[in-house]
């Protein structure tokens, strides 16, 4: 049957939006139902979610994907960000507003961590770079500012999950957005107990991990009734939206290490695709991380600060009276002058500082550099700091794999950034293939397609990707 509908709730850092993927058995036709803000939420001292305000969007997003679609439509499933979650008590009542993970509070948790559990037995029992956001450091901020509701929680649910939950009743935990955590052992694929024990952290409250592609059950029926979608499942997708994002890469070279993914947002994720992880003491050395993919698959990567750097600081510039859209920033970045200042893009006072544009001046008086100054010399200061970084993260992941990669896909948001593709190109000295935007989409939706029985694999999934979707290529231009 052709003519089916699979809708995905897709929340980024900066909005959410429930898609329909309209199928016809060889193309998947993406169209964009609700939209809506997000961001970080000030109380008090904190960043946090409004994920109640997003659930109310998200419903809004369903109830019209069924006026327009009707019975066609089969599934759904969420994607979000990683790290994050929600404790639930007894009563499956919210315990405390959901953190955001660029919260203060777990500011030097790394340094106190190691001082419990040695970095190289996190890292054995893991797999994960050691980022001080990670779920394991989040556990422990509410162990130390929060007992008592660490004490109260029942269930942990990571915010897709929490997503699946309150859509179909049915608690899980999808191993891909599981696999953030920093408390998921890389070879087992369960949950890290010992590790958690060694950290006096609880482990009851830690639901079943299933892997993507899962259905969870249907719509409960206090949502099906008042949106109309009687009889659609909820599926699983790979719930982190890297993970849906590398599934969407239109590659026809699935189970090998010889291409690169550079999934392009708010953050930067620069991997390869491999079979199993990599958990050697250079491995640790170099800070990547081995998240889950589809499939057994494994997600070698590291996490660069991406276009934050430049969200900021349009942020920022708009705050002085100066606005920029983004393609006006990109102009004036071509405008300056390549290579005159340079940033640690992975620095971690770039994490979330109050003032972008003073937090990179800092840096370059610090290290001796002209110090950016106008829109086009910041933006431009951002763009050549990333594809520096890149090419550093590349050279490490061939050293690891002991693969050459011949081909850069860079997805998402950012594959539409003409002038940071052709830096990438250039300074990797490999060719990059920008496209598709929304790769995210597309790996949930033809993971909820093939759960419905109409594809059989990864590689199937990829060759609809490259069938429902353009790219472009950048080649590098000579090193100079």
């Amino acid at each position: 049957m052709t003519g089916k509908v699979y809708l995905a709730v897709d929340l980024g850092a900066e909005s959410g939006r429930v898609i329909a993927g309209i199928w016809n058995g060889r193309r998947l036709r993406l169209e964009e139902v609700h939209r809506f803000p997000n961001g970080g939420v000030v109380l008090g001292d904190s960043l946090r979610w409004d994920l109640l305000r997003l659930w109310a969007e998200i419903q809004t997003g369903l109830a019209l994907a069924q006026q327009k679609h009707g019975r066609r439509i089969v599934s759904v499933g969420a994607d979000t960000w990683g790290v994050d979650f929600v404790l639930l008590n007894r009563q499956n009542e919210i315990l405390g507003q959901p953190y955001h993970y660029r919260d203060a509070r777990t500011r030097g948790a790394l340094a106190r961590a190691f001082k419990q559990v040695p970095r190289a037995a996190i890292f054995a029992q893991s797999g994960l770079q050691f980022l001080e956001f990670n779920s394991l450091y989040q556990l422990l901020a509410w162990q130390r500012h929060a007992p008592e509701l660490l004490a109260a929680a029942q269930t942990l649910l990571f915010i897709p999950d929490f997503l699946h939950w309150a859509l179909c009743g049915v608690k899980r935990a999808e191993f891909t957005i599981a696999s953030t955590s920093q408390f998921v052992h890389p070879r087992h694929r369960s949950w890290s107990l010992a590790l958690l024990k060694q950290f006096g952290l609880p482990a009851h409250f830690l639901p079943k991990i299933v892997p993507p592609g899962t259905t969870l059950g249907p719509l409960r029926k206090s949502l099906a009734a008042p949106t109309g979608l009687v009889g659609v499942k909820v599926v699983a997708p790979p719930s982190h939206d890297t993970a849906s994002a590398v599934a969407g890469v239109p590659t026809a070279h699935t189970g090998k290490a010889n291409w690169a993914y550079l999934s392009s947002g708010t953050w930067s994720l620069l991997g390869v695709e491999v079979s199993a992880p990599v958990l050697s003491r250079r491995a640790l050395e170099l800070n990547l991380t081995n998240e889950g993919g589809i499939d057994g698959t494994y997600r070698l990567l590291k996490n660069i600060m991406g276009l934050w750097l430049v969200q900021q600081c349009r942020r920022a510039l708009a705050a002085g009276g100066k606005n920029y859209n983004y393609d006006q920033l990109a102009a004036l970045a071509a405008q300056a002058r390549p290579g005159r200042s340079l940033v640690d893009a992975n620095d971690p006072r770039f994490l979330n500082p109050p003032h972008m544009p003073r937090a990179i001046q800092d840096f370059c008086r610090e290290t001796r550099q002209p110090l950016p100054r106008s829109a086009g010399e910041l933006v431009r200061c951002c763009y050549d700091s990333l594809a520096l970084k890149y090419r550093e993260t590349l050279a490490a992941l061939e050293e690891l794999t002991a693969t050459p990669c011949e081909v850069i896909h860079i997805v998402g948001g950012g594959s539409q950034s003409e002038l940071l593709n052709q830096l990438t190109a250039d300074a990797c000295q490999r060719p990059v293939v920008a496209g598709p935007v929304e790769a995210t989409a597309l790996g949930n939706l033809l993971t909820q397609v093939r759960a419905d029985g109409e594809l059989r694999s990864l590689a199937e999934m990829r060759a609809v990707v490259r069938a429902s979707s353009s790219v472009r290529q950048y080649d590098p231009r000579p090193a100079k």
